[in-house]
């Protein structure tokens, strides 16, 4: 059987378990597919530097391999994607399209030091959080705080990668940070203290040369990994571990955050909802429509 070659980028493990576990489990090669998983830096990676959190997001190191054309797939926060396929012609970059609802769904979680007399999120008036500028963590931040807080009490800033902004909180220069796993349970292992947290989905994003049953072939494979997490994720909790490099071990990780489902159709509905919230914020540019951002070509 000829196989067909696909580089799929990956960055932090919590948003691409179903990648690696359908890579390691061979679901990818029962498809038919050749995937070859590009590693680029990550912000919860203890050793991360500052290459995913550049201020031009386009030159940050997966974008800037996608444009590059070393990569034609990849998938991060539905809204991070959104932005990115919005501004990446005006921007001059790799064209690109919404091409699925992804498959994890990841637990962001706004903590606060324990002795920070702080005790629930309105308490973060006027504070600021920390969290990674055009990334899950900020979007899922605004999210979570519109419901607490009149927007213009909301303050966001950053104060580097996981590693880094759970420094800042030990010190007290900011009042609140934003993290994913492995570093939510790093933190509650180093005794601070959650004040909101929530599930946020993945999209995925694809090159136009990319084609649908290729995605579709992608999806499949994504699917049944999903569902061996669901079942059982202790076998792939190395893969959280390792970005911890010693600060959190598999028993310290609360499983039961982990949450992933079958990759779907981006509908017209969820595209507007997401897009018209994003402008309400000023968070993308305005004009783009449902069918110059999306392509469910995988389901056609």
């Amino acid at each position: 059987m000829v196989m067909t070659k696909v580089r799929v980028a990956v960055m932090n493990a919590i948003h691409d378990l179903p990648v690696l576990v359908a890579n390691d489990e061979g679901f990818f090669r029962d498809e038919g597919l050749d995937l070859e998983v590009v590693t680029t830096p990550g912000i919860a990676q203890a050793s991360a530097d500052h290459r995913a959190m550049r201020d031009l997001i386009f030159d940050r190191t997966m974008e800037a391999m996608y444009n590059d054309g070393d990569v034609n797939q990849f998938r991060m926060c539905e809204w991070g994607v959104m932005k990115r396929v919005v501004e990446a012609e005006e921007c001059g970059q790799r064209p690109q399209k919404i091409v699925a609802l992804g498959a994890a769904m990841t637990t962001f979680a706004i903590f606060v030091a324990p002795d920070s007399g702080l005790y629930e999120p309105e308490q973060l008036k006027d504070k600021p959080i920390a969290v990674s500028p055009w990334n899950g963590s900020n979007f899922t931040t605004l999210k979570m705080m519109d419901g607490f807080l009149q927007r213009e009490n909301i303050r966001i800033t950053n104060a580097g990668t996981m590693l880094e902004r759970l420094d800042a909180l030990k010190r007290g220069d900011i009042a609140g940070a934003t993290f994913m796993e492995p570093w939510i349970s790093i933190a509650q292992k180093e005794g601070f203290r959650i004040l909101i947290e929530s599930h946020s989905s993945r999209s995925e994003g694809a090159a136009d040369d990319l084609d649908g049953p290729t995605l579709a072939a992608m999806f499949r494979a994504q699917a049944r990994a999903a569902d061996v997490l669901n079942e059982d994720p202790t076998p792939f909790l190395h893969y959280l571990v390792s970005e911890g490099q010693g600060r959190v071990e598999e028993k310290d990780i609360q499983s039961w955050r982990l949450l992933h489902a079958h990759p779907k159709p981006y509908t017209q509905e969820r595209f507007e909802d997401t897009y018209n919230w994003m402008l309400s914020w000023g968070l993308t540019s305005p004009g783009a429509t449902y069918e110059s951002a999306v392509d469910n070509r995988a389901w056609e």
